[in-house]
């Protein structure tokens, strides 16, 4: 299959290049960055030697419509704009935030700007998803926190275990979660040593996607989620703590043993053994998410501890697992769930 890539100057874009370089059924036929167009692929990405000698091409709709599938990597309110002028017969992962929300209030609300529509959530994780999914052509790939979030909520949800109106999550990103573009924020000597929060006060625009996710396995049909992001010394990698009041009295074993059910045939999310606890090392270069689960007995709130790639399993791994669903092959062709880390 010829695979086109826009937006192939970010992080996310970088790593789908890293990554679509050795699948065995995708071959790179356009590889875009509309700011770096005629620039040396390198000069950008210099690891990717495969790629040494090719410039990036301009953003354009005629050379995306040569290609059988298109990874869009642009920042959120960008796709929209490309996806009207691609034909209906190539196949699109967005890993954008554009085609993700069900809600045109939430959109306007945490992005701005008009909402453009809705295709189908790409967790494959999740009851029914991966069917879904493989019969679609256009997949909005998740977010990279809200990957961690929900899969860490999902099974307690599935289950009636907690209180829905009352989920909390504290997480930390590495730097790449942030995009390339030029910030004083983001400076080495701004971000070596420290850890700061940002969008405090429940204004991440993750939120509304873990709430309309969750809600669809909630009885209820009603999530209250509350987030606080942290920024976090490091490239790469999201470590998040999801709590929630239980509805009855279960032990850590029973909880355990649900956890590990609903994810028994899921190739790429485990759950560690009892003791064992989730590292953002351990997953970094995979297309894998960790997990750990706990009961706070004086609190009566279970604990969930999750770990993934931001541009793993968090964006460019994940799309491309979307994309082997909506090609036809199993979703775990050209990925790994082994981390480079210890």
């Amino acid at each position: 299959m010829k695979i086109g890539v826009v937006g192939a100057s970010g992080y996310s874009g970088g790593e789908l290049l890293r990554l679509l370089l050795s699948h065995p059924h995708f071959e790179l036929a356009y590889i875009a960055a509309g700011s770096s167009a005629g620039e040396p692929i390198t000069s950008i990405h210099p690891g990717l030697r495969a790629l040494a000698g090719q410039l990036f091409e301009a953003t354009d709709e005629k050379r995306a419509n040569e290609c059988d599938l298109v990874f869009i990597a642009l920042p959120h309110g960008e796709s929209a704009k490309l996806i009207s002028k691609i034909s209906p017969h190539v196949k699109v992962v967005d890993l954008g935030a554009d085609f993700r929300l069900h809600s045109r209030t939430a959109w306007e609300k945490y992005y701005g700007g008009t909402h453009a529509g809705t295709w189908i959530y790409g967790l494959s994780e999740l009851p029914g998803a991966k069917e879904k999914i493989s019969a679609s052509t256009h997949i909005a790939n998740p977010g990279c926190y809200a990957t961690s979030i929900i899969l860490a909520a999902a099974p307690a949800i599935a289950h009636e275990l907690i209180d829905e109106s009352d989920l909390v999550t504290v997480a930390a990103s590495g730097t790449t979660g942030a995009g390339r573009k030029a910030s004083t924020r983001l400076l080495a000597s701004e971000v070596m040593g420290s850890l700061s929060h940002y969008k405090f006060g429940g204004t991440h625009q993750h939120t509304p996607e873990v709430e309309e996710v969750l809600a669809q396995l909630s009885k209820t049909e009603k999530v209250g989620f509350s987030f606080t992001p942290i920024l976090a010394p490091m490239p790469r990698g999201i470590l998040a703590t999801t709590t929630a009041k239980l509805k009855k009295s279960i032990s850590h074993q029973e909880v355990y043993e649900i956890y590990s059910c609903f994810y028994s045939d899921k190739p790429f999310v485990s759950l560690l053994p009892l003791g064992e606890m989730p590292s953002t090392s351990a997953t970094v270069g995979s297309n894998s998410a960790l997990l750990q689960v706990a009961i706070d007995q004086h609190t009566n709130r279970l604990v969930v501890s999750s770990a993934l790639d931001n541009l793993g399993k968090g964006a460019a791994g994940q799309a491309i697992q979307n994309a082997n669903l909506i090609s036809g092959y199993n979703e775990t062709l050209g990925l790994s769930a082994t981390g480079l880390g210890a």
